[in-house]
């Protein structure tokens, strides 16, 4: 009997599915033993490899809730890929429907900021503009410039302390009360996380949608400075080109 890459899949994946048919020990009866013990050593390797893409995922909520965790979404978004580097990818929006995760509810945020992270460091280079780009400009034509940014450079929104969550089981430190969309980029090898106060996410935001800065400078509110961002992305070698 022969058994599809359908069937075997599915048994994989289901602890309480019998080995399929076609799976048999070199004796020719079926290989209940071995398939088991299979089945349990992907499910360790998939585990494993989520607890390594989501470190503070992990460390919030402690070793069992997260395999017991794990156990679930990898049946329910098993690899589309050989390729383990991106593995998790559902993680944020799977947290964000998972009941016994909603008594911690910055959890998704917390791994869109992991994935985040992950995926700028594996982006393609891009090479920035000079420090003094803005300044070699034309002042009159400041307000109708637009920004292109590298593929490195990630904005995730948030409306909890998110880099303070981030950066206080990583680094430790303070986490302060106040809502901080975090910024990724990658300015040489290793990716960089920044608080962003919620206006300046904002004007960034549109910046990345290409709005020229003088329209993006209004998604700030009144008497919003742009300089503190201006020179963050500067430092960061976010900025790629500047257009008018």
């Amino acid at each position: 009997m022969i058994t599809t890459q359908t069937e075997f899949r599915a048994a994989l994946l289901d602890p309480a599915s019998p080995p399929p048919k076609g799976v048999r020990n070199p004796g020719g009866e079926q290989a209940t033993k071995r398939f088991d013990v299979y089945r349990n050593n992907v499910a360790v390797s998939l585990t494993d490899a989520l607890e390594t893409a989501f470190p503070v995922v992990h460390k919030l909520v402690g070793d069992e809730f997260f395999r017991a965790m794990a156990g679930v979404y990898l049946r329910a978004h098993p690899p589309k890929s050989p390729v383990m580097m991106f593995y998790g990818d559902e993680m944020p929006s799977f947290l964000a429907g998972f009941g016994p995760a909603q008594s911690v509810p910055y959890l998704p945020d917390v791994a869109r900021l992991e994935l985040a992270i992950r995926h700028s460091y594996h982006a393609a280079d891009a090479a920035p503009v000079a420090p003094d780009a803005l300044g070699q400009l034309p002042p009159d034509s400041l307000p109708h410039i637009t920004f292109e940014f590298a593929p490195s450079v990630v904005l995730i929104p948030s409306r909890y302390p998110l880099h303070g969550i981030w950066h206080a089981n990583t680094h430790g430190g303070e986490i302060s009360k106040a809502a901080q969309p975090t910024l990724v980029t990658r300015p040489e090898f290793d990716p960089q996380t920044d608080p962003l106060t919620p206006e300046q996410a904002s004007v960034f935001e549109a910046l990345k949608s290409k709005e020229p800065l003088g329209k993006a400078l209004q998604h700030g509110g009144v008497g919003f400075d742009i300089g503190p961002l201006l020179g963050l992305l500067l430092s960061r070698n976010a900025i790629t080109s500047l257009k008018t």
